[in-house]
C-alpha cells in the first residue's frame, strides 16, 4: 500500500462523498441524502433522529495490540464497553485507533468515519463488525465520507456494498458487549 500524507487535513479525500454516490449508482443501490450542519459526535446529531427515519449509527475505528484494525458499525443505541468488545470481535485488548492510522487504512479524518471508507482499504487490513441489532432494521444512517450529510440505506445494500469491496463483514450481536449495570 502506498503510504498517504502523515497530516490528512492537508490531504484531498481518496474517496469523496460524490464518487460514493457514483459507486452507489453503478451497484443499484437506493439512497437517500439529508444535508444537515457538520456533526461531530452521537449527541450533536440528536436533534437529526427526528427528521431522518431510520436507525441511526456510530462507527469505531479500533486496533488490538497485535496492530489487528476493527471497524465496528453499531446503533447507536447500542452500549459497548470496550472491555468486553474484544471477547465479541476476535480480538486482543483494544484500543482506538489514531487519525494517522484511519487516514492511511480508511482514507478517512476523525469526525466522518463510516461503513464506505471500507473503499479505501485495498489491501482488507480492516474487519468489518456490523452490529445484529442495526441488521435487523429496515433503514441505517451512516455519513457518506462527509459528516455534513448523512445517506439513508437499506442494510442488504450495505452488504452488497462490502462485496463490491472485498470485504466480509463479519454481522455479530453485541448486546453482550454492554457495560455491567451500576
Amino acid at each position: 500500500m502506498e503510504p498517504r500524507a502523515e497530516t490528512p487535513d492537508q490531504e484531498p479525500l481518496p474517496t469523496t462523498s460524490e464518487v460514493l454516490f457514483e459507486l452507489f449508482e453503478v451497484l443499484d443501490i437506493q439512497y437517500k441524502k439529508h444535508d444537515h450542519a457538520p456533526i461531530f459526535t452521537v449527541e450533536e446529531g440528536l436533534h437529526l433522529k427526528a427528521k431522518i427515519p431510520g436507525v441511526h449509527c456510530r462507527n469505531l475505528f479500533l486496533r488490538d495490540k497485535k496492530k489487528k484494525m476493527f471497524l465496528v458499525v453499531a446503533a447507536n443505541e447500542t452500549q459497548l464497553d470496550l472491555k468486553k468488545l474484544p471477547n465479541f470481535i476476535d480480538s486482543g485488548r483494544i484500543s482506538f485507533g489514531s487519525p494517522e492510522r484511519l487516514w492511511t487504512h480508511l482514507g478517512i479524518r476523525p469526525g466522518a468515519v463510516n461503513p464506505f471508507c471500507a473503499v479505501n482499504d485495498k489491501d482488507h487490513q480492516v474487519q468489518i463488525i456490523l452490529d445484529a441489532a442495526m441488521m435487523a432494521a429496515d433503514i441505517v444512517n451512516y455519513h457518506p465520507m462527509d459528516n455534513a450529510m448523512t445517506v439513508s440505506i437499506a442494510p442488504a445494500d450495505l452488504l452488497r456494498f462490502f462485496a463490491h469491496t472485498g470485504h466480509e463483514a463479519r454481522v455479530v450481536d453485541l448486546t453482550g458487549a454492554a457495560p455491567d449495570p451500576t
